[in-house]
């Protein structure tokens, strides 16, 4: 199923990219935004992620939303299902009490955020589809703080293009991250989320915190989020690709 995934988003790219060369000048005019939205990447990667933009639908608009009837009876765990690092071991035996969420990086002021301190912040609820690139779906209800609100707290400095989310959890010695772009990170939908069908996340689904970018596959959707770190490039954080996953071979932008 796996490879049967990849290889349709890549003859989709290869074919896009064959077209998409002559009017790929255009691109950037067709994405202007707010302030936010700075210039993406000239690199190989950056080409990609335009060529996407131009043959799938605009990353400003939202993903389908749905009723209390069409949640799933289950919401089935992607990924990690138990961090065994020490710090999360620790926050874990008090019920996240001491947990908080860092967000450093290219801010101006930084942040330290207890999960009191998240909930009191405005929250978004939404009822959305999660779909794994492993083929298969299901749809929850989930409540959080948008990642706007938070980004707006630390004040992002002007040279920030990305937000990484470093995570509490280990794929062998590999630390799990991820990334996503400040176009992301602004979309309405996208939220850190620290409930699941009306109940504080269950360790399987990312406690305390989890990343809930509703445009992009599963891997995207970090979870047993501990920091948020605001940078210009991705180049110097472990694998260089923006991600776990990425730097394995998977794409960067998981649009769908």
């Amino acid at each position: 199923m796996t490879r049967q995934v990849w290889t349709r988003r890549q003859m989709l790219l290869r074919g896009s990219l064959a077209f998409g060369g002559l009017i790929l000048s255009g691109c950037d005019r067709l994405n202007q935004a707010p302030t936010f939205r700075h210039v993406l990447d000239s690199t190989e990667e950056g080409l990609t992620r335009r060529a996407q933009r131009l043959f799938m639908a605009p990353r400003q608009a939202l993903a389908s939303e749905f009723t209390e009837k069409d949640i799933s009876p289950v919401f089935r765990a992607n990924g990690n299902t138990m961090p065994d690092t020490e710090d999360y071991q620790r926050v874990l035996a008090d019920n996240f009490a001491s947990w908080a969420l860092q967000i450093d990086g290219l801010v101006a002021q930084p942040q330290r955020l207890s999960l009191k301190a998240l909930r009191a912040l405005p929250s978004r609820t939404q009822i959305t589809r999660h779909d794994c690139v492993e083929g298969w779906s299901a749809i929850g209800k989930w409540t959080g703080v948008p990642l706007s609100s938070v980004l707006n707290l630390a004040r992002l400095r002007p040279e920030t293009r990305y937000a990484v989310l470093h995570c509490a959890d280990r794929f062998g010695r590999d630390v799990y991250y991820e990334s996503i772009d400040l176009i992301d990170a602004y979309h309405p939908q996208t939220i850190l989320a620290y409930e699941l069908n009306g109940k504080a996340l269950a360790v399987q689904n990312g406690a305390p915190l989890r990343l809930r970018v509703e445009r992009q596959l599963g891997y995207k959707q970090a979870k047993y989020i501990m920091r948020i770190e605001a940078v210009a490039d991705m180049h110097h954080i472990h694998g260089g690709k923006g991600g776990f996953w990425e730097d394995n071979g998977y794409e960067w932008y998981a649009g769908i």
